[in-house]
């Protein structure tokens, strides 16, 4: 006891004297209040604890009780978080799937460490460093682990390659793999380009603006900005990209919060793509980084914005590292666009699973299938800055144009022939017979994309295995729905695999609602 009693006196004066952290006595009182609390547990309590643990939990309970972007992660969580996100990770450059319990190579990384040893399209690899990763069932995690390895290190690779009867052998150096964030860029149709941002990285501006210029050199005059999906990133990679579309000292974002002064972006420079129309993409899921690029084009009346209303993600996070390795993110502003709409969505504190549930209570009330069903107040009517055109605030950014989710589109049948891997299993299977065939019948892209057609005897091969699977439509009504949608899907992933998710997104965007009244804006 009196142990306890010393290292708790001494911890209370460390803190003590850290009182310039503190707004208040208050302040000081609930730290030694906290801090007597976790002490009393690890020393008395009946039955040892993990004193980490119960940090970690009595961390995680605080800020749980704040907004739903507040969170703690673990040092092992923080890696995962970053990577895609600094643009980049060490291992041996491949992307890759599971076909049963064996690892098949989609695509070895252009340049990448893999591919200068010569490993291919179709390889499998069964054993790493002596130890072997097919028919083990090993976890996906655990293959990623042994893949993964500090640049300079040697993976020793066990291949499988088909019309090869012996177990091929690669030493491959591992280096820095580039994570993408730019998903696809292509013309979509004379004089319009495409540009696909999944996320906001350390590497997106470099990126866009390599697709920008690779554009350019095609004959792209006007520009659709596609951010489905992209549940954001880095602030500034948003604030960068967006600078391209305006011309300098225009205003992109503000941030504000009650400790931290209000903060204003602007474009630094005219931007090279001033002149194009564009037309940006958006849905349910568009978040954070790709709302402030939304909401500067809109506000600015620089472009249209087509889709969804957008996620509603405007609440600033500061990173606070831990001594660890862990990570607290800790809400300190909010984000609003350049007419002072607040992009942040409404929300209860402590109610993250109500705000979790948003979106599906969105399709509930109708919001995103029918326009009529979307009603704002009056006082959340804001104006752009030149035309003086009507937006909304209220969290996210609704669209100039609103597309309705075609819930029809995307079967039952269909999502559960995905959901169990029947789709993505029966793709590795086919491009593994076909892949070299394909590859001589169609050299160029374009040829493919015109032409080529999915064979029956590839939809009975998957309607076989998921009557295996026991997964069957309900009735002929629900094949015949399901059928023209995955066709164009096998088509996508046979475009991925021969050539990269550019083609992927060209072939599958044609049937796109969203690309198709951006298409027809611009027609205009």
């Amino acid at each position: 006891m009196k142990r306890f009693l010393t290292v708790a006196t001494t911890l209370i004066i460390t803190l003590a004297t850290q009182a310039q952290f503190f707004s208040s006595k208050n302040s000081e009182n609930a730290l030694r209040k906290l801090s007597i609390a976790e002490m009393s547990v690890a020393n008395l309590y009946v039955d040892s604890v993990d004193e980490q643990k119960l940090v970690e939990d009595a961390i995680r309970g605080m800020l749980e009780k704040l907004d739903p972007h507040s969170s703690y992660s673990t040092p092992k969580e923080v890696k995962q978080m970053n990577e895609p996100l600094q643009g980049s990770f060490e291992g041996i450059g491949v992307q890759f799937n599971m076909m049963e319990d064996t690892l098949v190579v989609i695509q070895p990384t252009t340049k990448g460490p893999s591919e200068k040893v010569g490993i291919i399209a179709g390889d499998r690899i069964v054993g790493v460093n002596d130890t072997a990763i097919a028919g083990v069932k090993m976890s996906r995690e655990e293959i990623m682990r042994r893949l993964r390895g500090p640049k300079g290190t040697v993976a020793r690779l066990k291949i499988v390659r088909q019309g090869i009867k012996d177990t091929l052998l690669f030493k491959v150096v591992r280096d820095k793999i580039p994570v993408k964030s730019v998903d696809a860029a292509y013309i979509v149709r004379p004089g319009i380009g495409l540009i696909r941002i999944g996320s906001f990285g350390a590497t997106t501006y470099q990126e866009f603006m390599d697709a920008l210029k690779g554009l350019k050199a095609q004959g792209m005059k006007d520009l659709i900005l596609d951010l489905q999906g992209n549940g954001g990133g880095y602030l500034q990679a948003a604030v960068d990209v967006s600078s391209e579309f305006l011309k300098q000292g225009d205003m992109i974002v503000y941030t504000e919060g009650r400790r931290v002064p209000r903060r204003d972006y602007t474009a630094q420079a005219s931007g090279n793509f001033r002149e194009g129309r564009i037309v940006v993409l958006v849905d349910e899921y568009t978040a954070s980084a790709s709302e402030i690029v939304t909401g500067a084009i809109q506000d600015q009346d620089r472009g249209l914005v087509v889709g969804r209303r957008t996620f509603g993600k405007g609440l600033v996070q500061r990173p606070i590292d831990l001594p660890d390795g862990s990570m607290i993110r800790l809400t300190i502003a909010h984000y609003y666009t350049p007419s002072g709409r607040c992009i942040q969505k409404p929300y209860e504190k402590g109610k993250q699973k109500d705000y979790a549930m948003d979106v599906v209570n969105r399709l509930k009330h109708g919001e995103l299938t029918n326009k009529d069903s979307i009603h704002f107040a009056d006082s959340l009517k804001f104006y752009t800055l030149n035309h003086k055109r009507v937006v909304y605030g209220g969290g996210g950014i609704m669209p100039d144009h609103f597309v309705p989710l075609d819930t029809l589109q995307y079967t039952k049948f269909h999502r559960e022939l995905a959901a169990k891997s029947v789709i993505i299993n029966q793709n590795l299977r086919f491009m593994d017979k076909n892949r070299k065939q394909l590859k001589k019948q169609y050299p160029d892209f374009q040829q493919f994309k015109a032409n080529y057609e999915i064979p029956q005897s590839y939809i009975d091969t998957i309607m076989e295995e998921g009557k295996k699977q026991n997964i069957l439509p309900k009735d002929d009504d629900e094949l015949q729905k399901t059928i023209p949608y995955l066709k164009l899907q096998l088509k996508a992933l046979i475009a991925r695999d021969l050539w990269d998710m550019s083609e992927y997104f060209s072939v599958f965007n044609e049937e796109s609602d969203i690309v198709k009244k951006a298409l027809e804006i611009l027609a205009e």
